[in-house]
């Protein structure tokens, strides 16, 4: 006969309650803020002038620097690709979650492919009195690339692992961002839209992959060292940090007896909103899959 253990154990531990709400809020969310970034940052006279003088300074840090992020944004897609194909086969093979694995992989697929079509169905950038290129730049390819490859990672580890590898994947999404930015190909708004545009087709798959229960259950923060609470304070503080980059930026150009005619200080401050919109992202996505996981002895439906 059967014991009660036992079939508790057979039971797929499904999402906690109330948690499907916030994945389709979370969403929703995304797809709010990637209209807002695009009316903003491309439909608006402030919005182009931030965004393309952020651009344009950028011709300041393009020395070593410069040669650093072209390097690495060529071998970006190499990485990008062999990071996310080792995990998922290794999580599909080893533990067989062939389904999970395919609601992964067709998210990231969709986000990629959807990026192209923005890029084509998006008009040209309106003329707002900003000397600007008209062509449409957003989202960024590249960043898409990197972070979707990092939200495949991020779904497929068990419970456990997922607040180092959203700490992890969220720094290699900026890293890529930022890159963008240095090397003159995308404005900050293009990385931002990018980080939303993968939130809106991973946080849904995510949620199905929940929903299939195969390793739902963790000890909870702390119980682990790639669940310890520093893969949370560490973007939190970085976050911050970039706040008051952000911030000190722009007061040093904003109309006062102190203004001074900026040379990098609208770089810094797209810099900051790259950084602040990744953890910012990084903290909220591991935040609600982790309420959304069960612990462990939690009775299961």
């Amino acid at each position: 006969m059967t014991s009660s253990r036992q079939l508790s154990a057979r039971t797929p531990a499904r999402p906690s309650p109330g948690s499907a709400f916030l994945f389709v809020l979370s969403t929703m969310a995304c797809l709010a803020g990637l209209v807002a970034t695009y009316y903003f940052f491309v439909q608006t006279t402030t919005g182009q002038f931030i965004d393309e003088s952020a651009l344009v300074e950028a011709v300041e840090m393009h020395g070593p620097a410069g040669k650093a992020a072209t390097r690495f944004l060529d071998w970006l897609p190499t990485i990008s690709l062999v990071m996310a194909a080792v995990v998922v086969l290794f999580v599909t093979v080893i533990r067989r979650h062939w389904a999970e694995a395919g609601i992964a992989v067709a998210a990231c697929i969709g986000a990629n492919v959807a990026t192209q079509v923005l890029k084509d169905l998006l008009p040209p950038r309106p003329d707002k009195g900003v000397l600007t290129l008209e062509l449409n730049s957003l989202p960024s390819g590249h960043t898409t690339l990197a972070a979707s490859a990092a939200a495949a990672v991020f779904l497929m580890v068990s419970p456990r692992w997922r607040p180092m590898a959203g700490f992890i994947g969220g720094t290699f999404a900026i890293a890529s961002g930022v890159s963008t930015l240095i090397n003159q190909w995308h404005r900050p708004a293009d990385v931002v839209a990018a980080f939303l545009l993968v939130g809106a087709f991973m946080i849904p798959a995510g949620w199905l992959i929940l929903r299939r229960g195969s390793w739902n259950e963790w000890d909870g923060f702390g119980g682990h060292l790639g669940s310890a609470r520093i893969w949370l304070t560490l973007p939190v503080l970085i976050g911050l940090a970039s706040a008051g980059v952000a911030v000190y930026s722009l007061i040093r150009i904003a109309p006062s007896p102190w203004q001074e005619t900026s040379t990098t200080n609208y770089f810094w401050a797209g810099i900051s909103l790259i950084v602040i919109a990744g953890y910012l992202a990084t903290v909220a996505t591991t935040s609600l899959f982790a309420f959304a996981s069960r612990r462990r002895g939690t009775p299961r439906r």
